[in-house]
């Protein structure tokens, strides 16, 4: 049993795993699994620290932000993620403690991350509030998002290309010649019992002060914990899925997205018959660009929300950047949107595809498209091998 928690698990039983949790969080809490929401409250909160009067910004009011971290259903939620996360990396012997090797990467995650937060924001989600959310929940505009950020990231494996983003890898030597990891290796062991014993014990005050407050709050901290303890074992990442579709040819870990968003949907779609309501968002401009710009600066970033999260909690510092430049992203978008709403979002409607198709018929439809999509994959994979081999 421990050695199966040391491994890295299979990308497609983790999917599904998750697909089945992101519907029961739904119907339990009434929430909805997306992170980028969350940390633009955070960015709401640096700048009220700043002395900025927030109270003129309207994007806040459509997040709903109030309360704080420890008070909100996604801030603990949040919390149990990374906590999970880490617990994982831990239990794995992941956890290490790296820099960037040199300022182009540096560029990258601060600059990437910032794209990436804005588009986020932009588009009204990001990877998460798409693929387990969104399209799940019968919201026609993931499927838009879905699109466009996938020409993104096409385009953002293009920009990675360039000579710009080329670095030479160094191999250093200690002055003995030997490993410097010798040492650190026969310790490991403690150290990561050590890491494991303060995660659990941050799990259990998390727990203690979720549960104690509301229960819909403790449950969102055990579904955060779950969220983030799967995320870093399958290694779920959906830039590494998109850039080795584009790259490789390697179709794994969009095969298991659409696997997982599959089971999500008729999980969903069973707690809307008993009466949730799902999140259904505008149909307009905002979904097209903010869903490419998504794209684009998660490729140039290196990850995705999911993917700088549980790297993060491994220690790599160039993804705790990246989480710094969706926070700044996030903030720019809240400066334009009263300006740029009345006209890219406002005057398109909210498409719910169970309200146009009917209950059955948007099912149907879901999986049609989600069948399309499965089918597109092979036949890229096949494509892609045939063209590189001639």
């Amino acid at each position: 049993m421990i050695e199966k928690l040391r491994k890295t698990w299979k990308p497609m039983p983790v999917t599904v795993i998750l697909g089945v949790l992101a519907a029961y969080y739904f119907g339990i809490t009434g929430a909805f699994w997306a992170v980028t929401g969350e940390f633009t409250r955070w960015g709401a909160s640096l700048m009220k620290m700043c002395g900025v009067d927030i109270s003129k910004y309207s994007y806040l009011k459509l997040i709903h932000y109030k309360g704080t971290i420890l008070t909100r259903v996604d801030g603990v939620m949040i919390l149990g993620m990374f906590l999970g996360m880490f617990i994982a990396a831990a239990l794995s012997n992941n956890i290490k403690f790296r820099v960037p090797q040199s300022m182009v990467r540096v560029f990258q995650a601060i600059i990437g991350g910032i794209i990436a937060g804005f588009g986020a924001r932009l588009a009204m989600g990001c990877n998460l509030a798409a693929f387990f959310t969104g399209i799940p929940q019968f919201s026609f505009h993931a499927w838009i998002f879905a699109i466009f950020m996938g020409c993104g990231t096409y385009v953002g494996t293009k920009i990675i290309s360039l000579p710009l983003f080329q670095t030479k890898m160094v191999m250093k030597k200690n002055k003995n010649g030997k490993s410097k990891y010798t040492y650190q290796a026969k310790n490991s062991d403690m150290r990561n019992k050590i890491y494991i014993a303060i995660g659990c014990l941050l799990v259990i005050l998390l727990f203690v002060h979720s549960f104690r407050m509301q229960l819909v709050l403790g449950m969102a901290s055990l579904f955060g914990l779950l969220f983030g303890f799967l995320l870093e074992k399958g290694q779920i990442c959906f830039t590494s899925g998109f850039r080795d579709l584009w790259l490789a040819g390697r179709t794994n870990i969009m095969q298991a997205i659409i696997a997982g968003m599959a089971i999500s949907s008729l999980g969903t779609f069973s707690f809307i018959l008993f009466g949730r309501t799902p999140l259904i968002f505008w149909v307009g401009p905002n979904v097209v660009i903010g869903g490419f710009l998504f794209g684009v600066g998660i490729v140039i970033a290196g990850g995705c929300e999911t993917g700088w999260m549980y790297r993060a909690m491994e220690g790599q510092v160039h993804y705790m950047l990246v989480g710094l430049g969706n926070v700044i992203g996030s903030i720019l978008l809240v400066l334009v949107w009263n300006k740029i709403a009345p006209v890219m979002v406002y005057p398109y409607p909210k498409v719910n595809l169970l309200k146009t198709f009917g209950y059955t018929g948007g099912l149907v439809v879901t999986y049609i498209l989600l069948g399309i999509a499965f089918l597109l994959t092979i036949w890229w994979q096949r494509f892609f091998f045939k063209k590189n081999k001639q």
